[in-house]
């Protein structure tokens, strides 16, 4: 039982980390120094999904699993989790590009904000 709440806690923070380096930029918009935080998790994220490479979260999870007696997946987090949900089964090279691609784009939209509202309270 104890394993199984661990790896449930994990996934928790994988996904609280995944949603943090998607919309994080959104808040340095009221809390600018988030920034520092933001900017390295965001580098990993897209460094994450162009390479190919898992996040180390998804095998720690998995061996909490099998500690567990459950069974772990093979494949990432967002493989495992998201995709089922958001795209039809498949993870391809093509998409990968065009999640880190979209990541990309949502966070220069978030710090456009973020510098747009430095500019208006400088002046």
């Amino acid at each position: 039982m104890v394993w199984r709440v661990l790896a449930d806690v994990v996934v928790a923070v994988h996904l609280a980390f995944t949603l943090f380096v998607v919309f994080g930029g959104f808040l340095t918009w009221r809390w600018p120094s988030v920034s520092w935080a933001h900017v390295p998790a965001l580098a990993w994220g897209c460094w994450i999904e162009i390479s190919a490479l898992i996040c180390p979260l998804t095998p720690l999870e998995n061996q909490l699993r099998r500690r567990a007696g459950e069974l772990g997946y093979s494949g990432g987090f967002l493989q495992h989790y998201v995709v089922p949900v958001l795209y039809p089964p498949g993870l391809t090279r093509h998409l990968q590009w065009l999640l880190a691609t979209l990541l990309i784009v949502i966070n220069v939209v978030a710090y456009a904000g973020l510098l747009r509202r430095a500019r208006r309270r400088g002046r």
